[in-house]
């Protein structure tokens, strides 16, 4: 199944996205857009850069868990992963981005 990016506004009043994967599990999230353009355009860098295993710097947090961002050309940060429990559950989970962005549909929940 494909996933879905949704767009969301968080307690702040700032648009975000989430990419879901097929079956619901979060994969990535973005930062706060004070613009649904911004946050529009954080999708499209996605999709676009998330088939490039040179765009993600996958890194272990200070409590030892694993997680990823994505970032795009020019270095950016467009996407953060949640923490996972060991470096090939986060592996997995960057797969499953590579796989499910670039046909992702948009549920905008704004």
């Amino acid at each position: 199944m494909a996933g879905t990016f949704e767009i969301y506004k968080d307690k702040a009043g700032e648009f975000r996205f989430r990419l879901k994967s097929g079956d619901g599990n979060n994969l990535l999230g973005s930062e706060g857009y004070k613009a649904k353009t911004g946050c529009t355009n954080g999708i499209e860098s996605v999709k676009k850069n998330a088939s490039d295993d040179g765009r993600y710097e996958r890194k272990e947090t200070s409590s030892g868990k694993h997680m990823f961002n994505l970032k795009s050309g020019n270095g950016q940060v467009v996407g953060t992963s949640s923490s996972y429990g060991s470096a090939g559950a986060r592996d997995e989970a960057i797969e499953a981005v590579k796989n499910d962005a670039a046909g992702a549909s948009v549920d905008d929940q704004s």
